[in-house]
């Protein structure tokens, strides 16, 4: 994970001279906000699995509210707006989206970088979803998109991953932040200084947990942590800046011609996946948000 932020930070000095997130935020004035367009794809196996429109009009306004800080957060200035939805029969694509995952993005995804393409399907209950970073983009434009279970939505059957914010979890890889607990209480965690070192994921709901001797206890309650969903209810506003920081980098239709300027392309995804595997994670949060750490 450490080589994604590496590419950020190499980034950010080619396009605007510097890597001062907080520079760069006043200078584009990004701050005062980002609209996401987002492509909706709903697979199902014929019978199971059709996500029906008013269940993708109530991931939005989730999206919305924690990204806008609604449930107490940091706002990250961050909105989501509907731009397209469609439903695929495919069992194949709806049984094993990992494995098909290049097809079914391929003949299914719309949109430049700045566009999110949500695909929903039956993923698992060890795995609740997956997402590809905005590091990734240069290097496989089609394979970029996020892939949820369709009972982690809003309202679904997943209990303890009901209320949408598997979505939102990994909608924050897609955007550029990074797991609260990466590399553990060694340094640069997760590279966003005002998000606690964390020595391994929250499960459950802990009340409270210090489990790093650096300053700060666990943000057990952050979006980027693998607390259930009634657990979850924040993103800082480093971690807003870190995604303002990226969309400038990597997704901005504003400043997309000048990531031709040169500088060596991100690794794309295909073996750099891993899954966090810990004794201590909950069936469901386990993801596929994977980074580089193999390739370092």
């Amino acid at each position: 994970m450490d080589a994604l932020l590496a590419d950020l930070r190499r980034t950010l000095r080619q396009k605007f001279g510097t890597d001062d997130e907080e520079r760069i935020d006043s200078t584009l004035r990004t701050s005062r906000g980002v609209v996401v367009p987002v492509r909706f794809h709903s697979i199902t196996d014929g019978r199971q699995g059709r996500v029906p429109p008013s269940t993708v009009r109530r991931q939005i306004s989730t999206l919305n509210a924690a990204y806008g800080g609604g449930r107490g957060g940091a706002d990250t200035r961050v909105r989501f707006r509907l731009a397209g939805y469609d439903v695929t029969d495919s069992e194949s694509w709806f049984w094993h989206p990992q494995r098909h995952e290049s097809e079914m993005k391929r003949r299914l995804r719309k949109g430049g970088p700045g566009t999110l393409n949500i695909f929903t399907a039956a993923v698992g209950t060890e795995m609740l979803g997956f997402s590809t970073f905005p590091q990734w983009y240069r290097g496989e434009p089609r394979k970029d998109g996020v892939v949820i279970d369709y009972r982690s939505l809003p309202g679904g059957s997943n209990r303890g991953f009901d209320r949408g914010y598997t979505a939102v979890h990994e909608i924050g890889h897609w955007l550029g932040l990074l797991h609260t607990f990466e590399n553990g209480c060694e340094p640069p965690g997760d590279g966003v200084a005002d998000t606690p070192y964390e020595a391994e994921p929250a499960t459950g709901c802990p009340g409270g947990r210090d489990s790093c001797p650096q300053r700060g206890g666990d943000p057990v309650h952050n979006f980027m942590d693998y607390a259930l969903d009634a657990c979850m209810r924040e993103f800082t506003p480093g971690q807003g800046r870190r995604i303002r920081a990226a969309w400038a980098a990597y997704r901005s239709p504003s400043h997309r011609s000048m990531s031709r300027a040169g500088g060596r392309p991100s690794t794309p995804p295909g073996n750099a996946r891993r899954l966090w595997i810990s004794a201590q994670n909950p069936p469901g949060r386990r993801d596929l948000s994977v980074g580089l750490g193999s390739l370092q």
